[in-house]
């Protein structure tokens, strides 16, 4: 696991993260890599999946849809490539 060194903290800073961390039950340490999850990776992000899923619905795909496209699939294996 990566690790990080975060210099000239203020003294005003690293006291607000103590009392934060004492607060939430948690080290300094926990409560710093908690609160860099949440700010880069928050819970209300868009998660791929989820997009493509919402964008389906929005057009209209039902999942007969992609069975014609499963039908139409060439299930032929492809050459191998040659490098001559």
């Amino acid at each position: 696991m990566a690790m990080l060194t975060v210099r000239n903290l203020p003294d005003e800073v690293h006291r607000a993260l103590r009392v934060r961390a004492a607060q939430h039950g948690r080290s300094t340490e926990a409560e710093v890599r908690e609160i860099l999850a949440n700010a880069v990776k928050p819970e209300a992000r868009v998660r791929m999946g989820d997009a493509l899923a919402a964008l389906g619905r929005q057009i209209g795909l039902t999942n007969e849809d992609f069975e014609i496209v499963d039908r139409l699939d060439d299930k032929t294996p492809a050459e191998p490539l040659r490098f001559e």
